[in-house]
């Protein structure tokens, strides 16, 4: 009996190439357990999967590359990882192979796997809504089901005849249970003090130039202002540079690095000032009015601009179809646009709560409030694969 039911048990392939990957990897391997307790997996991941059972074909971080001058020393050494991820799958014939975002590693796999009879999912749909929009035609030849964390994802893919699946956004599953007024009490904050979150990004080259421009905007605020803090929580890659830089910053900045401390700071903050990224979700999602602020150098901005279809980069502006949270962006990412906009948003005013109220209903767009996103995803998996 027993080597029947090993038999049954299902087997299934997860790769994931980066930290945000294996975050959602590992969430989507517990529920599956939840779901199918005797499911195996293989694969590549991380530290979150490893930590749900996964052991890794090779180390996640050898994919972690950024950018053109990084990544072109790496190219034969991806080009063999790529390979010998796709001959690890024929192998072992998992029940599904499952492909976490990196696109340029993952759709390489699937396209080696193509007509090996193992069903090919991927997970986080490629921004096609924003440019490169053949995309979908492209990854349509050779997947056989997509998951998409935004709502208006799955026709662009479904018209080109791969069957898709929103799910959720996966910031909202992390319901960012912070405690303002434990963090309030830690710093010696009383209630009544003004506090803004700053947030210049977690790579060091988007720091480093936003950090000027953003220390433009805290020393106006300082003005009107003497007697707010700000808390700047941050990630530890970069925490090191960000704490060196503020030391000689006005409002005593209070750094933290830790994700318990940063929706803690999250809860007590009146309002932020954030560079572009899943951040914003984050800070709607914790009811944190926000402005967003972001430059690129010149060259890839220029680029950008012609290759980019939408106006706006942020995932809430997106979901509502209106622009709620002001962006300022590339020439416009100047402290006097900004710090006027900012002011607004730290005192009772109607920006303030227009931008509140569109919060609510934005994280409802993305999933807040029904199952979680992992859950939808589990579900789906293990319907691919016969088991539900």
């Amino acid at each position: 009996m027993e080597s029947d039911h090993m038999v049954q048990a299902p087997k299934i392939m997860l790769v994931a190439g980066e930290a945000s990957g294996d975050q959602l990897g590992g969430r989507l391997m517990a529920a599956i357990k939840r779901q199918q307790p005797d499911t195996r997996f293989i694969g590549v991941g991380g530290p979150r999967m490893e930590g749900e059972g996964l052991q890794s074909l090779f180390p996640m971080n050898e994919m972690s590359v950024m950018g053109i001058a990084e990544v072109v020393p790496h190219i034969p050494h991806l080009l063999k990882r790529i390979s010998q991820t796709a001959d690890f799958a024929k192998s072992e014939k998992p029940d599904v192979v499952i492909t976490i975002d990196a696109p340029d590693f993952s759709f390489r796999v699937g396209k080696k796997l193509k007509g090996k009879g193992i069903p090919l999912v991927h997970y986080v749909a490629p921004s096609v809504w924003a440019w490169r929009a053949g995309r979908a035609k492209k990854i349509a030849g050779f997947l056989d089901h997509l998951l998409a964390l935004l709502p208006f994802e799955p026709p662009y893919f479904e018209k080109e005849g791969l069957s898709t699946t929103f799910i959720g956004h996966s910031a909202v599953e992390e319901r960012h249970d912070g405690d303002g007024s434990r963090f309030r009490a830690k710093h010696g904050l009383d209630a009544e003090k003004r506090l803004l979150a700053v947030l210049p990004g977690s790579r060091n080259s988007e720091v480093k130039r936003l950090l000027p421009v953003f220390r433009e905007v805290v020393e106006a605020l300082a003005q009107k202002y003497p007697d707010a803090r700000i808390v700047v929580p941050t990630v530890s890659k970069v925490a090191d540079v960000v704490t060196e830089e503020m030391k000689s910053w006005p409002l005593a900045p209070i750094v933290v690095a830790t994700d318990q401390e940063r929706h803690d700071a999250f809860a007590a903050a009146d309002c932020a000032l954030a560079a572009s990224g899943t951040v914003s979700l984050e800070l709607a999602i914790a009811g944190v009015p926000h402005v967003i602020a972001y430059q690129v150098n010149a060259i890839t901005g220029w680029i950008a601009k012609r290759l980019i279809k939408i106006d706006t980069v942020t995932i809430v502006n997106l979901v509502l179809g209106r622009k709620l949270i002001p962006e300022f962006l590339q020439e416009k990412c100047k402290a006097k646009n900004i710090v006027p906009v900012l002011e607004a948003l730290m005192k009772e005013s109607p920006a303030r709560e227009e931008q509140k109220s569109g919060f609510d209903d934005a994280c409802k767009m993305l999933g807040f409030g029904d199952r979680a996103p992992s859950e939808k995803a589990a579900e789906q998996i293990l319907k691919i694969i016969g088991k539900k």
